[in-house]
């Protein structure tokens, strides 16, 4: 009994948080309520285990999308690309991340590139709203001192798949070009 109740909760908080992202459409992921997931089907597990055959390649394909960022922000004041601290670290880059600083970038905000990704048909988010913004937490106090705010309003995850085209490639120069210069 108890396992069925908590499937069919589960089942229900996730069409509601589909339901609720449709009706807000808000461009960052969302938390409205609790829910918990602990189980992986047969299917999502025979998934990942075939993926792990081509992930040494899609690793190369993603680090080469972050240099592709890397290149086109280079000489964008106020602009940062998120990277490895130095050579001790290897990121696999899942995420290509960065950070607008709107002062630098003359009033160019997270929002502005945004919305001319989407615009141009590129899919891309902010950074994950900080989990004290989140609606299912709405009510919990918080300490902290705007670092994660800071992030979430300046920050930006790119397009990042790693079976881009150069074709794709250039879309997202040509709309980063139509934004800072």
């Amino acid at each position: 009994m108890q396992n069925r109740f908590c499937k069919r909760k589960i089942k229900n908080s996730n069409r509601f948080a589909k339901k609720n992202n449709l009706e807000t459409h808000p461009p960052h992921y969302q938390n409205s309520h609790t829910g918990y997931n602990y189980g992986m089907s047969t299917i999502c597990a025979g998934i990942g285990r075939g993926q792990m055959e081509v992930l040494g390649a899609h690793v190369v394909l993603r680090r080469a999308m972050h240099d592709f960022y890397v290149g086109l922000f280079q000489d964008i004041s106020g602009v940062t690309v998120f990277t490895a601290p130095n050579d001790d670290y290897f990121a696999n880059y899942w995420l290509s991340a960065i950070l607008i600083n709107p002062i630098i970038t003359n009033g160019i905000t997270r929002e502005t590139l945004r919305l001319a990704f989407e615009a141009a048909n590129i899919e891309s988010r902010p950074l994950w709203e900080p989990m004290h913004l989140q609606p299912v937490f709405e009510k919990y106090s918080y300490y902290g001192n705007k670092v994660a705010e800071t992030l979430f309003e300046n920050g930006l995850c790119a397009l990042r798949f790693p079976n881009l085209t150069e074709e794709d490639r250039n879309r997202i120069a040509k709309a980063i070009k139509a934004i800072f210069e």
